[in-house]
């Protein structure tokens, strides 16, 4: 139970600078700042601390950098390994899992034990490691690190518990799979080749066992040489010298031949009757020249050879295409008897499998499907039809077909949201995919009891918005738009518009505003434009409204308030409904050419829009005097008010989408009038306009005082700087979200912020200073937020540069607001709240934050009547109403008095294409959430959260006095921070650039969970992370995947029987019955019995310096996990009672070997006795 004080309306006044009193904004946190004339309310606090808990759920998209492939052909389940030592594992649709070595090495090679529930992974550190398949969590069950040698290759026959492993050396070792130990049998190099060969045969790049005979293996080395090594007689049966390096080997199922590929583009096959030389070698892709030879032609990498028991063999390779055509596409060759098939690949290719029905090499394999790993796609393709289709993919695995620049996550969505927006999307499905089943079906999932509609929403580099189904941590594509439909193609000639303005991207997505229950779709563009969509299940002719929108921050209007009065944009100081100015004269200057136009051209004409998201609105901010328009940072729309707001560094933007009117459009400083805490001077231009115009200290701002910061970022800052050096003071006092290379600030909550004019001392109208030179573009390739990186190297800094550094709060100080004259408007929000002190009941109000860690509260006055909406105007007022904290502005969030969440009034959806009946004319349906009509608490206000990057204050509106505050962090700052609903309650949630993620309850903002759970190591998280409701939250962790995770418990709880089962008991399938002639004449493989030969008692033990064994810790988190119940006791007395039966075993064994010992001894002792018995004592 939390009891605060709530101050009588009218009682108290606080200063716009220091709100509720220093005592507050100095408290500790979550203290309860003091104020007169009390009334004791009370709010029910339910979160504690143990509602919360850190836990990864699921990962969604392309494994990134993927490096290797692997397939159980009875489970069913296919394995991916990355170059960062991540392990995916795929099955059905919604057996999705991963899994991550610690020590973050390449995954070389995978390796299931078929049927087993098992997977060996061979890692670039040389550790074998043995994953446990049958929890839902994989675990690390043993390892095993080689010391001297490095791990080229890898083998496991089927139903073998010995695995063969070839290092650099040229050696074979054999590893126990049980036990994961060294086994002293090995193969070394100089034994496998004949003692005449002076050279090394070069690192083991095949090991195989032969399907005639298992007790044969087959060793391939890089330089050609391949030999049949003997395992019972421990010598080689043949060997083979070929003049091409080699890159793999398939056998025949008879075992009679095998397939080699070459680095010179060649299959060699090869006899065993005859290993002199191949008895076929062909060149696929090379010609024959005019004088006979093979035009060169690249490695194939990999074959596979597979034989068919009602047509003829497979054959399936990579590579061998020739070099005579640059440029081409790679290719994945299918040869079909005569027919050769090849199958161009939009990406290279890292690795293909042939799958087959039977697990047994000694059969007919009977091929079905061809999965191909790609570095960027994942394809698989059908080997039943003759025109070889692909499978449609259940996986989503284009998450990355254009790279994500933003994302959005809506928990708990109206229930028919989804079945709306996956009929519309299945309607532009691609056809031409084979009609079978996915052929990787292993595992079970079920639908979990605990769900609810979530839907991920991302932006991407080329324009186009995907929404996603999340339900149930699944991932499902829904739904596509592409915003670049509603702008015209730029043309190659067209200098005055897009032609100069971007080279590539132009309509990358920045940010994006839903409202779900409205269907009211922004889109915010990198070329500084707003696209507002309405959704429709009917196609539609329209044309497309656009405005443009000046918003510009002069020099000239930097200074004092009491020096002038700042003069709005437009001639109505009130706001109602005005109309911009017109254009200024434009003259002959290269700079005018480019005034008052907008980066994109709308298309201008009628326009057929299929059903879905169409579009409605453009606004367009322009060219003023030859600068570009700065990138929009805030955004919020309200389907209730039908407004839609926007804000950069140079001020905000009200948009009236139902009128298509602009209704205010103001510099920042305008919207305080006379109540502007600060007193900004004018300055006088630098000699080094670089450190003028770009310094540009917004959002993610002081990352470590006494660090030195340099970012390196393949996101191009939008706006070209002039060439010059960036001052050292500049550089010092740099964020870590600014670009050094371009010199512009690129964090979330901040954007580039040119100075625009600047003032010569000497009178007011004094030469402006050029923004660049002639022909530079403005705008460069606008990336991915996935592709970027910091580097945060310490080092020690001067006084001077601490100073400069920004350690002390940005808004107390007043050096910092000299050199800052720009303020961007950094988050906003429409609310049914109070916008004065003297207000008693709530109006529809724009909250509006800003880098400098101000709020704004704007009322506006909009008519209710619906035919009065669509005439009248909407008034919006100023009202100079200011609150502050430290740090740029993150997010609002609202309660009533009775620790309910407000949620923003929205207007309930419906179709405009369809036509209204004449006698039942359909209305606006408005749901408001105004604090007046919640409970009892009529009269009493409502509770305002405003969470900046360093701080989290508690508001009580309508007398603005801070209630509660709370310092979030002093050493790094807020990323992200959202009001979201956990365990029917609420809280704030808090994402740090250290790597923190916080919780604080409210309305006490009592601290409930800080967690060091991810460091920022590059930008892609910065700009992805996002909280939602039910304790959820999702980043970009690669710039092909996106990692969802939760922070309530009780999901950490039900998160077992939400994930998917990765084994499911089957039977082994039995091998064919070859006949008693075909097994007699071609020799019997089940025969050999590899523990007679590897085990210790034959082979010894291998030595100690070689490999080290590491036990995992899988055992014990499964039995940890168990621990809990009956469940847990029974584990635990089953693995006691099996290591006291292992004992006891072992304590029989050594019983019987001493009463064999003591009987051979006692028998020895006899016949000695009896020898002895009639002789003398002379004759001894």
């Amino acid at each position: 139970m939390k009891k605060f004080r709530k101050v009588l309306d009218g009682l108290t006044t606080s200063s716009p600078v220091n709100p509720g009193g220093s005592p507050a904004c100095g408290s500790a946190a979550g203290t309860p700042s003091a104020a007169p004339t009390p009334r004791e309310i009370e709010i029910q606090e339910t979160l504690m601390s143990e509602h919360f808990q850190i836990c990864k759920t699921v990962r969604h998209g392309f494994p990134y950098q993927p490096t290797a492939l692997a397939f159980d052909p009875v489970q069913k389940i296919l394995a991916v390994g990355s170059r960062s030592g991540g392990v995916r594992l795929l099955g059905r649709p919604g057996v999705d899992c991963h899994c991550q070595h610690e020590s973050g090495a390449a995954v070389l090679q995978l390796q299931f034990l078929i049927n087993e529930g098992a997977l060996v992974t061979a890692c670039a550190d040389d550790t074998l490691h043995l994953w446990n398949l049958r929890q839902r969590r994989p675990a690390i069950l043993h390892s095993l690190k080689f010391n001297r040698e490095r791990i080229t290759f890898c083998h496991l026959p089927f139903q073998s518990k010995w695995l063969y492993v070839g290092t650099e050396r040229g050696n074979t070792h054999i590893v126990n799979i049980e036990s994961f130990v060294l086994s002293g049998y090995v193969i070394m190099w100089n034994k496998a080749i004949e003692l005449s060969t002076k050279t090394h045969p070069g690192p083991v790049v095949h090991l195989s066992d032969s399907p005639k005979d298992e007790g044969k293996l087959l060793i391939g080395f890089e330089s050609g040489t391949i030999v049949m090594w003997d395992l019972r007689a421990k010598r080689a049966d043949f060997r083979i010298y070929y003049d091409e390096a080699i890159h793999s080997v398939s056998w025949h199922h008879e075992g009679r031949q095998f397939m080699c590929s070459h680095s010179d583009g060649s299959l060699s096959m090869w006899n065993m009757r005859n290993t002199a030389k191949p008895f076929q070698v062909t060149f696929p892709h090379g010609k024959t020249q005019r004088d006979g030879r093979k035009e060169s032609c690249k490695p194939i990498l990999k074959v596979e050879y597979k034989t068919s028991r009602n047509s003829e063999a497979f054959v399936v390779f990579s590579g061998g295409l020739s070099y005579d055509k640059a440029g081409r596409r790679p290719t994945l060759t299918i040869m079909h008897g005569k027919a050769i098939t090849v199958l161009e690949m939009d990406y290279p290719i890292v690795d293909f499998l042939v799958l087959c029905d039977t697990p047994y090499l000694n059969e007919v394999q009977e091929p079905y499907a061809v999965v191909v790993l790609l570095e960027k796609d994942f394809v698989v393709v059908d080997l039943t039809q003759s025109n070889f289709p692909i499978f449609e993919n259940p996986y989503p695995m284009d998450i990355h077909e254009s790279p994500v620049t933003c994302t959005a996550y809506f928990a708990d969505c109206p229930p028919d949201i989804i079945p709306v927006l996956y009929s519309i999307g299945a309607k532009h499905k691609k056809t031409g995919y084979s009609h079978k089943e996915w052929p990787v079906s292993g595992g079970t999932w079920t639908v979990g009891s605990q769900t609810y509609p979530e839907i991920i929403v991302t932006g991407h580099a080329d324009g186009s918005i995907k929404f996603w189904d999340a339900t149930a941590i699944t991932l499902q594509m829904l739904y596509k738009l592409k915003t670049s439909k509603v702008f015209e193609k730029p043309k190659s000639g067209d200098v005055g518009r897009s032609g100069e303005l971007v080279e590539e991207d132009p309509y990358a997505v920045q940010m994006i505003s839903w409202c779900p229950q409205s269907r009211i779709f922004c889109v915010v563009g990198i070329s500084a434009h707003v696209i507002l969509y309405r959704f429709s299940k009917h196609d539609t002719n329209t044309t497309i409204t656009s405005l443009e929108v000046r918003l510009q921050c002069e020099m000239e209007d930097v200074i004092s308030p009491s020096d002038t009065e700042n003069t709005p944009c437009f001639s109505d100081p009130s706001g109602l409904s005005p109309q911009p100015q017109p254009p200024s004269p434009r003259s002959n200057t290269p700079d005018s050419a480019r005034d008052s136009i907008s980066c994109l051209k709308v298309k201008d004409r009628m326009i057929r829009m299929p059903p879905g998201y169409q579009a409605e609105l453009v606004v367009q901010l322009l060219w003023i005097d030859g600068e570009p328009p700065q990138q929009i940072t805030s955004l919020d729309l309200n389907s209730a008010y039908g407004l839609l707001a926007l804000g950069n560094c140079n001020g905000l933007a009200v948009v009236d989408y139902l009128q298509k009117t602009v209704l205010l459009c103001m510099n920042t400083l305008e919207l305080y009038g006379s109540a502007d805490p600060f007193q900004r001077l004018t300055r006088s231009p630098r000699k080094n306009r670089q450190s003028t115009s770009d310094f540009c200290m917004r959002g993610l701002s002081n990352f470590y005082s006494d660090s030195k910061k340099r970012i390196r970022t393949s996101y191009q800052s939008l706006t070209e700087l002039s060439d010059n050096q960036v001052s050292l003071d500049l550089e010092r006092s740099k964020s870590p979200t600014s670009d050094h290379v371009n010199g512009h600030c690129t964090s979330p909550t901040s954007q580039p912020c040119p100075s625009g004019r600047a003032r010569v001392p000497g009178g007011p109208e004094g030469p402006r200073l050029a923004r660049r030179g002639p022909g530079r573009p403005p705008f460069r390739k606008a990336q991915s937020a996935a592709c970027m990186e910091v580097s945060l190297p310490v080092s020690s800094l001067t006084e001077e540069s601490r100073e400069n550094s920004f350690s002390r709060s940005r808004s107390s100080s007043v050096s910092s607001i000299d050199r800052e004259t720009k303020e961007a408007v950094t988050t906003l929000q429409f609310m049914e709240s109070y916008g004065r002190k003297s207000d008693t009941l709530p109006t529809p109000c724009l909250w509006v934050g800003t880098s400098l860690g101000l709020v704004l509260i704007i009322p506006m006055s909009i008519p209710t009547d619906e035919q009065e909406r669509q005439e009248d105007p909407v008034t919006v007022a100023p009202t100079g109403t200011v609150l502050m904290l430290k740090g740029s502005i993150l997010r609002f969030g609202f309660l009533d008095c009775g620790g309910a969440l407000i949620h923003s009034p929205y207007e309930v959806w419906r179709d405009q294409q369809v036509p209204d009946d004449p006698d039942r004319p359909r209305k606006r349906k408005l749901v408001n959430f105004s604090p007046s009509s919640s409970q009892e608490a009529s009269g009493d206000g409502h509770l305002a959260i405003v969470c900046s990057e360093r701080q989290a204050k508690v508001f009580l509106m309508p007398s603005q006095a801070c209630l509660y505050v709370h310092n979030i962090t002093e050493s790094s700052f807020v990323l992200r921070a959202d009001v979201v609903s956990v365990c029917n309650s609420v809280c704030l949630a808090c994402f740090c650039a250290n790597g923190h993620i916080m919780t604080l309850s409210l309305p006490s903002l009592r601290p409930l969970l800080d967690v060091a759970y991810l460091p920022l190591t590059d930008m892609r998280i910065a700009r992805t992370f996002c909280f939602t409701n039910g304790g959820q939250a999702l980043y970009l962790c690669s710039p092909t995947e996106i990692q969802r995770i939760t922070y309530s418990q009780e999901m950490c709880d039900n998160l077992q029987e939400m994930l998917g089962e990765l084994f499911t008991p089957i039977e082994t399938p039995e091998a064919q019955n070859r006949g008693f002639l075909k097994g007699f004449f071609s020799g019997n493989a089940q025969n050999f019995d590899r523990e007679e030969l590897f085990g210790e008692a034959a082979a010894g033990k291998a030595s100690r310096s070689l490999a080290q064994h590491i036990p995992g810790q899988g055992g014990m988190e499964g039995m940890k996990a168990a621990a809990g119940g009956v469940v847990g006791e029974l584990a635990r007395a089953r693995i006691a009672l099996d290591e006291r039966g292992q004992r006891l075993g072992e304590l029989e064994e050594r019983t019987a070997l001493m009463m064999t010992s003591a009987e051979t001894f006692s028998k020895h002792a006899h016949e000695l006795m009896l020898k002895c018995k009639d002789k003398k004592w002379y004759q001894f």
